[in-house]
């Protein structure tokens, strides 16, 4: 089975096909200068995300607490940026030697 899975994932390349346009949107997400937080009036803070073709800010999610908002974001770039590590394709992390 993992042979299998070895020659399926090597004759096709093996890295996952993104667009440049999905690529360039991951990169503004994993960037944290995008980000902002803003208090509700119910009290609940809101993440939002902005827009790179204008200013608009997106909202994202809400917690109770700024930690809560701020862990959200924190959450949401490490996410994004594994996304992007993850199209350069395979990296070697252990040889053997003979």
């Amino acid at each position: 089975m993992t042979y299998l899975y070895y020659q399926t994932t090597t004759t096709t390349g093996g890295q996952p096909k993104v667009n440049d346009k999905t690529k360039a949107e991951w990169e503004h997400l994993a960037n944290k200068e995008n980000w902002r937080i803003t208090q509700l009036p119910n009290g609940y803070y809101q993440t939002e995300v902005s827009n790179p073709n204008n200013d608009t800010w997106h909202d994202v999610t809400r917690r109770e607490t700024m930690e809560g908002a701020e862990s959200a974001i924190d959450g949401s770039i490490d996410h994004f940026s594994k996304k992007l590590e993850a199209t350069k394709g395979p990296k070697v992390v252990k040889t053997f030697n003979k």
